[in-house]
């Protein structure tokens, strides 16, 4: 079972735009998933809520201390991949995530205080040794931020998702719909980003998780 977690300790960043839409993608890939909501604002939750389709995917929002067993619950059922949305500003969440993670993804956007909240994010997964990725959100047409943003990411020593996601309406439109956007607009730029965002996951957790030397409690 692979298990990737979306952590971000800034809100407003898509962290559960990128969970849920990765989740409908591995969904069509053929494989079992589960997303784990840790965050108390329950987003993810919600949209499974107004999607009307419970094990498409599935999505159980749960407390950390329960983590481990609801893994290890998974792994039993014969659950190909868990996504973890993590909650926002938790330092607490982030880390028991992390800690259980074969991928770990942290979305920010190209402004001076996300850059602040991605480098305390990062130091939170170093300590617990999880391979992980600075993925860029809300990415405008145009303009140096996204430039400097990817300078920024060079000089935490941080893994840079060459997927850029792109400020997009089709992501919110879709998000309060209970859909994912590449069900929403398959043909759109949105669903293109998510497909190549996927690829990259996959292709991520394919690699030996040698240098993640993260511990799988759920085991």
């Amino acid at each position: 079972m692979q298990v990737l977690s979306l952590i971000a300790q800034k809100g407003g960043v898509g962290k559960t735009t990128l969970a849920t839409c990765l989740a409908v993608q591995a969904v069509q890939q053929g494989k079992q998933v589960l997303v784990i909501d840790l965050d108390p604002q329950a987003t993810a939750s919600f949209w499974s809520d107004t999607r009307g389709k419970p094990d498409d995917p599935a999505v159980m929002s749960i407390q950390p201390v329960r983590l481990p067993a609801v893994l290890k619950a998974a792994s039993d059922a014969g659950t190909d991949m868990v996504i973890i949305d993590g909650a926002a500003v938790s330092k607490e969440v982030a880390y028991s995530a992390a800690e259980v993670s074969d991928l770990v993804l942290v979305p920010f956007k190209a402004a001076v205080f996300d850059i602040n909240s991605v480098a305390q994010t990062v130091q939170t997964i170093k300590q617990v040794g999880s391979r992980y990725a600075l993925v860029l959100t809300f990415v405008p047409p145009q303009g140096k931020e996204t430039e400097e943003a990817k300078d920024i990411a060079t000089q935490l020593g941080s893994n840079f998702c060459p997927v850029l996601i792109g400020n997009r309406k089709a992501f919110f439109r879709a998000q309060s719909s209970g859909l994912a956007v590449q069900e929403f607009e398959p043909d759109g730029k949105a669903a293109e980003e998510i497909k190549a965002l996927y690829t990259y996951v996959s292709d991520e957790l394919a690699k030996q998780p040698q240098e993640a030397g993260n511990v799988k409690k759920f085991a």
